[in-house]
């Protein structure tokens, strides 16, 4: 018989842990036991899973022994109060939200660094790090031994639901009463997000950089293993429900070969590079699909060291639920 194994979803009824569940039903994930853990206010409703309504429990309640791994898909407070509870019992963690730092739980792509797991020892902590730098991670791995990357700049339109099913719902509520000539009253966001593009995404720090701004920089620059490279990034918030999309220019040591670029992207896992003519959208490519999609790859206009790409990809699916369950993958036979 396939060994199977104990699994938790702290945060099962959000966007990306409702998510999660269906990829580790769709992958036929071993599982044995799958706890479905909230809040006291999601406490008591049910998600889906093969076949059968799994009953979500309070994550006050729950014994972390009896499970040997947690996905944390729920806020950066619920994976610093629980966390050291899972890892004291024995249960191994992936957390989504960005709360341990990289000394602790390496952020891990598994397209671009899956080595670091190698010789880990169990109980496993690992960060599955931001959907923008899993996006951009997925796409520059193949890229590193092609190119001396000197600074990376990104900006990153993002869908709401990388801020949960609140934002989604005021996204759907804002374009109702404007397409009905309703009067209009933000109230997740602090102003207009339906038909608009807001320039933050959260409150800059003094230096004006917001939290996930900052995180997508130290998350990147950790899972290529480049301390030093340069990074500027621009979260935007984008009237988009689902997919995020992002501008992306390398500035480069030497000019840059498109066609070695084309052939690097074409024979990496995860990619799919859509040919010179086309280009790839969040709404009609990415959203339900599990790869990267890069299109408009040219060099700058006055400047043949410039490298300049269009990436969108699934926020939800890609950048977090299917890149947590990957690295669940690679840790099973260390759970056995």
């Amino acid at each position: 018989m396939t060994q199977t194994f104990e699994i938790a979803v702290i945060g099962a009824t959000g966007t990306v842990g409702e998510t999660l569940v269906q990829i580790l039903e769709e992958l036929d994930f071993p599982v044995g036991t799958l706890y479905l853990l909230a809040g006291s206010n999601s406490a008591g409703a049910s998600v889906p899973f093969r076949g059968k309504n799994v009953r979500v429990r309070e994550v006050d309640e729950f014994d972390f022994s009896k499970a040997q791994l947690a996905f944390f898909a729920a806020g950066p407070a619920v994976t610093v109060s629980f966390a050291p509870r899972a890892t004291a019992a024995g249960c191994s963690v992936i957390d989504l939200s960005g709360a341990l730092p990289a000394e602790q739980a390496p952020h891990v792509v598994p397209e671009a660094n899956a080595h670091v797991l190698d010789g880990m020892r169990k109980p496993f902590q690992l960060g599955s790090p931001s959907p923008s730098a899993t996006h951009l991670a997925v796409v520059l791995a193949p890229l590193r031994g092609l190119l001396d990357i000197q600074r990376v700049s990104v900006t990153a339109c993002l869908a709401v639901s990388a801020q949960g099913r609140e934002a989604v719902s005021e996204l759907a509520r804002q374009t109702a009463e404007l397409l009905n000539v309703r009067p209009l009253e933000p109230t997740f966001f602090d102003r207009q997000m339906a038909f608009n593009l807001l320039a933050q995404v959260g409150k800059p720090d003094a230096q004006g950089h917001t939290d996930l701004e900052k995180r997508l920089i130290h998350e990147l620059r950790a899972v290529l293993d480049t301390p030093l490279l340069k990074i500027s990034a621009t979260c935007v918030q984008a009237p988009v429900f689902f997919g995020d999309s992002l501008t992306v220019s390398l500035q480069l040591a030497a000019p840059v070969d498109l066609a070695a670029v084309n052939r690097a992207l074409d024979a990496a896992p995860g990619i799919e590079r859509v040919e010179e003519g086309d280009y790839p959208t969040a709404v009609g490519d990415a959203v339900g699909q599990d790869v990267v999609y890069v299109g408009r790859i040219r060099a700058g206009v006055d400047d043949p060291a410039e490298l300049n790409l269009w990436v969108t990809s699934d926020n939800v699916r890609k950048g977090a639920a299917l890149n947590a369950v990957q690295l669940a993958q690679l840790l099973i036979k260390g759970l056995a």
